[in-house]
Parts: structure tokens; sequence; C-alpha cells
């Protein structure tokens, strides 16, 4: 099922163009338009594009994603402007874009790449086994690439001999998602651990910086929210407890992810009302209660808001093996 949501990206060309992909577009409160992972009950949360010569130029514009990028350039050559920095393009290039990164074309007309690929997918496709997504994605060994993300880009370097294996990875999900046989969830899901697993594997020299690295007022609000989501809690209430004013909390959040708190908090329980709706047999009103909104039509309104459709219709609509890596 697909959305006709609002300011959803129109077409192929601006999908490969932007490195966004299956999402739409939400300029609410932000300073640049932010693409949001288009979700389908039942499908995996992984999307793939080629890019070549031939592609249309799309949209170009500064703009950032709520999701993980991997860009790569296997032909090709130019700039890009990541977080107001300059990054050359290059052959055997690989781009790691984490969430809120600010993504723009420096010459519109000119094409970066003339053959390469770009897959997205949300954080929570990976789930640690503890803890929530934004604990996922910033400690989960498979990501630790993306941990740099929120104020810098990265670029690694596909060595040469190499490349020929990278890019059957890339073919390779590609099939699986346009081939839709039997056992394309799983298998879907399992190209994408590979995958993962190369990029570490070139990362392995800066794993210490990585782990090193932190940014203490995110990790602070979003262990917060980890804690509290399934209360019904405010931004107040977040920013009390970490001393912060609820005016500065949201204007620091909000720089550095592209997001609000009280977003963020609806991002945490929307994933987990998805996660109780295909895995569990709960009520929608015991889900509801059990992801802190204690009025069960207002969880049934903001879930359709997000989704476009009711938690009843996600439900229905979910394929039966739909799943996410362990």
């Amino acid at each position: 099922m697909r959305r006709t949501a609002r300011n959803k990206v129109g077409s192929v060309a601006e999908i490969r163009q932007s490195l966004a992909g299956d999402a739409y577009w939400s300029q609410a409160r932000s300073p640049v338009p932010v693409a949001f992972f288009d979700r389908a009950p039942g499908a995996p949360a992984v999307a793939i594009a080629r890019v070549t010569d031939d592609t249309p130029t799309g949209k170009t514009g500064a703009h950032s994603h709520d999701f993980l990028v991997l860009f790569y350039a296997h032909r090709g050559s130019g700039t890009v402007l990541i977080d107001e920095a300059v990054w050359t393009v290059n052959e055997g290039d690989i781009f790691i874009i984490a969430p809120g990164q600010v993504v723009s074309a420096i010459d519109p007309h000119r094409k970066l790449v003339i053959d390469g690929w770009v897959v997205w997918f949300p954080t929570d496709v990976i789930r640690p086994g503890t803890g929530g997504p934004y604990s996922s994605w910033r400690t989960h060994p498979l990501l630790f690439p993306f941990a740099l993300g929120v104020e810098r880009a990265q670029r690694l370097r596909i060595p040469a001999s190499g490349r020929a294996e990278w890019w059957q990875r890339f073919v390779a999900i590609d099939a699986e998602l346009r081939g839709r046989r039997d056992g394309y969830h799983e298998a879907t899901h399992a190209l994408l651990t590979l995958l993962l697993v190369d990029l570490s594997r070139l990362t392995t020299d800066i794993t210490d910086t990585l782990r090193a690295r932190d940014e203490p007022l995110l990790a602070a609000v979003f262990d917060a929210i980890e804690r509290r989501y399934h209360e019904p809690i405010s931004l107040a209430q977040i920013a009390a407890e970490l001393a912060l004013s609820p005016g500065h909390l949201t204007t620091v959040v909000r720089r550095k992810t592209g997001r609000t708190v009280q977003q963020w908090i609806t991002l945490r329980r929307m994933q987990q009302a998805r996660l109780l709706l295909t895995d569990t047999d709960l009520t929608i009103a015991t889900i509801s209660r059990r992801i802190g909104y204690p009025d069960t039509s207002y969880f049934i309104k903001r879930f359709r808001t997000d989704h476009e459709m009711t938690p009843a219709q996600w439900r229905s609509a979910a394929l039966p093996d739909s799943r996410t890596i362990d």
C-alpha cells in the first residue's frame, strides 16, 4: 500500500537525486524540508535505487532525512554539501548520512554520479534486543559508522579490488525488493546485514573514535524518552528531568536532529505501536495504554495522521512474515 500523503516525493528522479527515496516531505517548523521514510505495512523497511547518468535532475535543494542513508558512487565525480561542509565525490566513495544531516547539491546542473546506488532504511530496522531505536543506531555494532552523523557526514573509500563485490551487494538487495518472492523480507534484511558488516570492516580503524564520541545531551534526552515513552510524558517533564528550560531543549534537539523532543516521543511510541500490532494480539486499547496514550481515540487519530490508516487497518494489512533484524 502506498502513501498519497502530504509533500510526498513524486518521482523516481527526485527520489534518486535527493538520496531520499520512498519518502514524504514536511517543512513544518523546520528550516529545511525533512524526508520521512514512507512505511507500508508488511513491507521490508529498506529501500534502494540505482543512480545513473540518465537519472533526471530532481530535488537538489537543501534537505534532510529521518532515516539512515548509504550513497555509493561507483563512477562519478563532483562535490556535495553536507551540513555546510563541502565533500568531493570520487569513484569508489561511499557516503554515510545520519538522520538530521542537511544535504544539498552545490551545482544542481552537474551530475555527481554516472553510476551508483543509494540505499536507505529507518533506524529501527535493526533491533538491538534491549533498549530502543535511539540507543540502537548510535550503539549497535553494525551502525557505528553512522554514529558520527548528527554533526558531520562520513565518507569512506572502497578499495578498487572490493568494488565489484560491493556492487553485487546492492544488486542483490534491489533484486529481492523487485522480485518479492517468498521469503524476500528475510532475504532483504539478511543482505542489508551483510552490507553493514562490510561497512563496519571499512571503519575498523575508527571504531574507538566512534565509541568515544558522544552527544551527552542527546543521549540523556533519548534515554529519558526510552524509559518513559509508555507514560503520558511531555516536553516540560523531559526538560525538568534534565534541568533545562523547554525552549532551550527544543532548540538544541531540533538543531542537532531536525526534530523536536515531542516528535521523538511520538516516533518512539509509533514504533512500539507498529511492533505490538504486528507481533501480538493485544487489543488496540491495550496497545494505546502501553505506549503512553490513555485515550484510545487520540491514539487512533495520532496513528492515522502518521500512517494514513488506523491501527486496525495496519494490523490487517501487515504480512505475517514481516520481520526486523535481530
